[in-house]
């Protein structure tokens, strides 16, 4: 008995490989044609498999003819169902699968993507979720892209602008003064003095941007008190405060620890003050303020300068930006901010900025020292 079961199974493998490598054969030489033709194949690949090993077996086992004729018509019959089958689903497929093929030509015309209303598998449901993310990312780019070359675009204009009138200035005063036409030199010598210091400032702050935006900023972080960082910073913009009769305020400052490059800080700082101090009026307050937050170290400068439109908020960091003529300083060329926010992010942390009552204030917030 179990000689016989073996037999059979012998019989019925050798019908199935036979049918089973010529099914290969036809998918190898069809690879290139339709997926539905690949699923009718394989539909009709495992219908003669079944057939081919039974017929095998009913030749061993030398059934009758009527028997072998009812195995044969039993076969053809799935043979048909199974063909019909196949052939909606790959119908389905390459339906599906055209309707994706025009959905991403779009996403190559245009940068737009519809995904199809309903896939007919998983896999052409996920794929059409990946374009349809990638669609989004895109589309944020190219945003971004817009973004910059317009904040590219502004930049140029205004440093243009600022570099145009010194130049003009200095050109008239050196004139002048080859001219003899000046009775005291030194009134000129100083304004000369003025305005380079003034371009060299714009030409220093032109290069730290291009290393940040280029990404080669070296950071030697070290450990440090904040309230030293915040305390050199105010020192360092005692003078100007005064010239403008603004009061400067350290008082809510908390010794918290953290591991910073210094002078890149000192500078994020210097900009903020400055910043705040040139466009706080006179008799005004700037007030610094640094406390921790969980993991982060908050540090804040507030100022009086009345506050800042709600739709410039979100330009405030851009290259190039300056605001309302009230807003804009007569050294400022828009880049101090785009610095700060390059410096802080190199820190792993983030620059943000908000309206209080009077005024705006801005904050940087950086990771705690561990």
């Amino acid at each position: 008995m179990l000689g016989d079961t073996l037999l059979i199974a012998l019989y019925a493998a050798i019908g199935a490989a036979g049918a089973g490598l010529v099914g290969v054969a036809a998918l190898r030489a069809l690879r290139h044609r339709s997926v539905a033709v690949s699923l009718a194949v394989v539909a009709a690949v495992t219908v003669a498999a079944m057939l081919a090993g039974t017929m095998l077996v009913s030749w061993a086992m030398f059934l009758s003819d009527h028997d072998l004729w009812v195995v044969t018509t039993v076969c053809a019959m799935a043979t048909v169902v199974s063909l019909v089958v196949a052939l909606l689903l790959g119908h389905s497929v390459v339906r599906g699968s055209r309707e994706l093929t025009e959905a991403t030509r779009a996403l190559g015309d245009d940068g737009s993507f519809t995904p199809p209303v309903a896939a007919p598998t998983a896999e052409l449901a996920d794929l059409s979720r990946q374009l349809a993310a990638t669609s989004a990312r895109l589309a944020a780019s190219r945003e971004r892209e817009r973004a910059l070359e317009a904040s590219r675009r502004e930049l140029v204009a205004w440093i243009s602008h600022d570099l145009r009138t010194p130049l003009a200035g200095l050109q008239a005063m050196t004139e002048a003064l080859e001219d003899g036409m000046v009775d005291d030199p030194r009134v000129y010598l100083t304004r000369i003095r003025t305005e380079v210091a003034r371009m060299s400032s714009m030409v220093s702050d032109l290069f730290e941007l291009s290393r940040i935006q280029a990404g080669v900023l070296t950071l030697t972080p070290a450990r440090m008190s904040v309230y030293d960082l915040v305390g050199d910073a105010i020192a360092g913009v005692d003078a100007l405060a005064r010239e403008h009769g603004v009061r400067l305020m350290g008082h809510g400052v908390e010794p918290v620890p953290v591991e910073v490059d210094g002078r890149e800080m000192s500078r994020v700082l210097a900009n903020l003050l400055v910043n705040a101090i040139r466009r706080t009026p006179a008799d005004g307050t700037v007030a610094v303020a640094a406390r921790r937050e969980a993991d982060r170290v908050v540090l804040s400068v507030t100022d009086g300068c009345g506050g800042i439109r709600p739709e410039d908020l979100p330009r405030v960091f851009d290259t190039g930006w300056r605001g309302t003529d009230a807003r804009t300083p007569p050294a400022g060329a828009g880049l101090g901010l785009a610095i700060v926010r390059g410096i802080v992010e190199a820190h792993q942390g983030r620059a943000a900025v908000s309206n209080v009552p009077g005024g705006c204030r801005f904050e940087v917030h950086l990771p705690a020292a561990v």
